[in-house]
């Protein structure tokens, strides 16, 4: 018998709701703490129908890392909740304000997962630039936070301290082995700019950057409650670029923010085509309860903001298509993550893959060809395997490669 089960940040503000007004969820579960799914859906097999919210409490993390990841990949969360605050922005609601990991504790967890063969390690919080920066935060041991310096109230001194997230990373070169971490999700308004040196000494660091700038019109990004405008949202991504050439970018456009006119739109569109980022999405805005944009005057019609939206989406489309042909003609490392059925009986075998530039679930792929008869392919291909692979076209979203050997 097959069930249903509403779990995630929706089932963790709403249960209390959904568990009179919602009869088809056989269970409901919060994501306070993840190490309790395995209780609730024993109790769900026995017949029950548990409603659990565990309280938001620490940074959840342990064997959820590799629960629902691909092969060789693993998320490693180092924060949870988030003291930003945008105007639009439910998230401080349902997970409650910023708090930290122990720096200890993420190396730990970091080198236990490349013991077992993680070779993708992802960092992930709301917001990694804030790390270490939760009131309650001491993630050093040294009985001091950086909360002042991250938001805007420290003395000018304590600003030439590096970040915390950079010390964090620091610590992580010291780990051992043959694996990569991609950073996701950093807030541009605090974006660690002592991280940059750290990646380019260290290539294990992947220079892919997940900043959610959300708008090019400096009258929307402040209504967001963010501190940042075009001009310096733009030299941020310079200076990125400057630091590390390669690097890819990923970005997120929220549209028909209330307020929004068909010039800030159109600003928009201006600002994404001056960051050149290599991927995006672009989103309608709704109104979460709550949030002080949900009393805001200036409701966009839905389908302008999905207008706007597709607007965007074309605009990165071709952006997407440009770079990703630049980057081909290359080798590139790529993680394997499915290989695929031969259903025509061909002599050619696919795979899909990432190479670095693409992040697990939300960007394109690599498309690997090789040939069945070569038995040295057909063993090295595997999910969790690292390969060899030239890029030798662009295909609207993805990359075809050819399989060139093992690393």
């Amino acid at each position: 018998m097959q069930r249903i089960f509403l779990a995630g940040c929706l089932a963790e503000r709403y249960a209390t709701v959904f568990k009179d007004d919602l009869p088809e969820a056989d269970a409901i579960f919060g994501n306070g703490d993840l190490s309790k799914i395995d209780g609730v859906v024993r109790s769900l097999l026995k017949g029950n129908r548990p409603v659990v919210t565990p309280a938001q409490k620490g940074v959840c993390c342990g064997d959820r890392n590799t629960l629902l990841s691909f092969k060789g990949s693993a998320y490693v969360k180092i924060t949870e909740g988030c003291n930003n605050h945008c105007s639009f922005c439910a998230i401080p609601l349902i997970r409650g304000d910023l708090r930290s990991r122990q720096a200890d504790e993420i190396v730990s967890e970091i080198k236990s997962l490349v013991k077992n063969g993680v070779h993708e390690l992802n960092l992930i919080g709301q917001d990694l630039a804030a790390y270490g920066c939760g009131k309650e935060d001491d993630v050093f041991g040294s009985g001091t936070n950086a909360y002042d310096d991250v938001y805007g109230t420290a003395q000018p001194s304590n600003k030439k301290n590096s970040s915390p997230l950079a010390q964090l990373l620091k610590k992580i070169t010291a780990v051992k082995g043959d694996f990569v971490i991609r950073l996701l999700y950093i807030h541009p308004d605090h974006f660690n700019r002592d991280i940059l040196p750290i990646m380019q000494k260290d290539k294990r660091f992947l220079a892919y950057f997940d900043i959610p700038f959300q708008s090019g019109s400096d009258k929307i990004i402040h209504a967001m409650n963010r501190r940042g405008d075009y001009k310096t949202y733009v030299q941020l991504v310079k200076d990125i670029r400057a630091a590390l050439p390669e690097a890819a970018i990923r970005t997120t456009f929220l549209t028909g923010f209330p307020g929004e006119t068909e010039e800030d739109a159109v600003q928009t569109e201006k600002f994404l085509k001056a960051i050149d980022s290599d991927w995006s999405g672009c989103f309608a805005y709704s109104s979460e309860d709550g949030t002080p944009a949900s009393s805001y005057k200036g409701h966009v019609a839905k389908k302008i903001a999905a207008s706007r939206a597709d607007a965007l989406a074309a605009i990165q489309h071709d952006i997407t298509g440009r770079r990703l042909k630049a980057r081909c003609k290359k080798i590139y490392d790529v993680l394997v993550e499915e290989v695929l059925e031969n259903k025509d009986k061909s002599d050619e075998g696919f795979a899909i893959g990432r190479a670095w530039f693409q992040a697990p679930e939300v960007d394109g792929n690599v498309v690997i060809r090789y040939d069945l008869d070569d038995a040295e392919a057909v063993q090295s291909i595997v999910p969790g395997a690292v390969i060899k692979v030239k890029a030798v076209a662009a295909t609207e979203f993805d990359i075809d490669g050819e399989y060139c050997g093992t690393r």
